[in-house]
């Protein structure tokens, strides 16, 4: 069994809400990428999600979903939140906007809410993986529960 995470804003947020939920913790150096998480975890990667967060054309901020060892395709992104066109926001932009960290983003309780789309991929499953709020710390959530939480909706992003 996991040792139980220290209470990230995520955490606090799912149990709050009274979504069945498990969490996964493992020891890392650093932020690995989604899908060393994935092994770790000895997951597929198709079921774990990483958040990715970008500004659209207008200033406005979007938040999407994408299974970790595949890559957002921004003019689908674009196209889903109806902006003209995205970029991804800088690493260094993350923390002041949202209060997570670089490998341990979470889309749920961010400083503030904003629009998120999850990759359409995500409803082939019972259950998602993503992360808690701190790198080391994974939250499993069927990925309906998620999007109703967080008022997300599905579109297709990958490349």
């Amino acid at each position: 069994m996991a040792k139980k995470p220290a209470k990230t804003n995520a955490i606090r947020e799912v149990e709050a809400a009274g979504i069945p939920f498990s969490y996964r913790t493992f020891e890392t150096e650093g932020a690995p990428s989604g899908v060393e998480v994935a092994q770790m975890l000895g997951e597929e990667p198709e079921r774990v999600f990483k958040t990715l967060v970008t500004e659209g054309k207008t200033g406005e901020h979007y938040v999407f979903m994408i299974p970790v060892a595949e890559e957002l395709d921004l003019k689908k992104a674009a196209q889903a939140v109806g902006e003209k066109a995205i970029t991804m926001l800088r690493a260094r932009d993350l923390l002041p906007l949202t209060g997570y960290v670089h490998g341990g983003c979470s889309p749920v309780g961010m400083k503030r809410a904003f629009r998120t789309v999850i990759d359409e991929t995500a409803q082939l499953f019972d259950a998602v993986l993503y992360s808690g709020g701190r790198i080391g710390c994974q939250l499993e959530t069927s990925p309906d529960a998620l999007a109703q939480l967080i008022g997300a909706e599905y579109a297709d992003l990958t490349v």
